[in-house]
């Protein structure tokens, strides 16, 4: 057994690790993280995302985590921090390719509510609040922002550019991560 996982049984005994999440299945309500020194598989369950303030996150995203063993092996029991994974050498949607990086950081984090999202096709809506124009969330945005999927009602922070059809969100966060970020 890795000397880093030699955590104390003892109740609320936790170690902080760093590593990558392996998968994500936000239906099923877990996925595994795998640390960078290596060990067992950490289980990630959906009630830590969601107390971190996520209900998902994207494959591969760099994650820092409070471990603890139990009966069942390794798990995390809380989230320091979610980096999203690094390109993958994907187009980017041609309405933010021509978009640098500092634009996009340029543009406000504007609060806003899931109106749906369907993670089969890809794409779905969110609204801002005291606004009526819908805006665009496009999944390679939210495996960019390190997300994986969204719930209708779920509390977002977006930086909304003008597309080639609409509104639509070039950077998303989930609204209590956001509280933290400099806005």
């Amino acid at each position: 057994m890795n000397e880093r996982y030699t955590v104390s049984n003892e109740e609320n005994t936790t170690d902080q690790i760093a590593g990558l999440v392996k998968w994500f299945d936000p239906v099923k309500g877990f996925g595994f993280v795998v640390a960078d020194q290596g060990g067992p598989d950490i289980l990630l369950h959906v009630n830590v995302l969601r107390n971190f303030g996520q209900s998902s996150v994207a494959d591969g995203a760099r994650i820092t985590v409070d471990v603890q063993n139990t009966d069942r092996g390794v798990q995390a029991v809380g989230i320091i921090s979610i980096e999203p994974p690094e390109g993958d050498g994907t187009a980017n949607l041609s309405d933010i390719a021509e978009l640098d990086a500092d634009t996009v950081a340029d543009a406000p984090l504007e609060p806003g509510r899931v109106k749906w999202f369907d993670k089969g096709k890809g794409f779905g809506f969110a609204n801002i609040f005291a606004r009526e124009e819908d805006v665009f969330l496009h999944v390679e945005v939210l495996r960019r922002s390190g997300l994986s999927d969204l719930q209708p009602g779920e509390a977002l922070a977006m930086r909304v550019i003008d597309g080639k059809r609409g509104k639509m969100a070039a950077e998303v966060h989930a609204w209590e991560v956001a509280l933290h970020k400099d806005t």
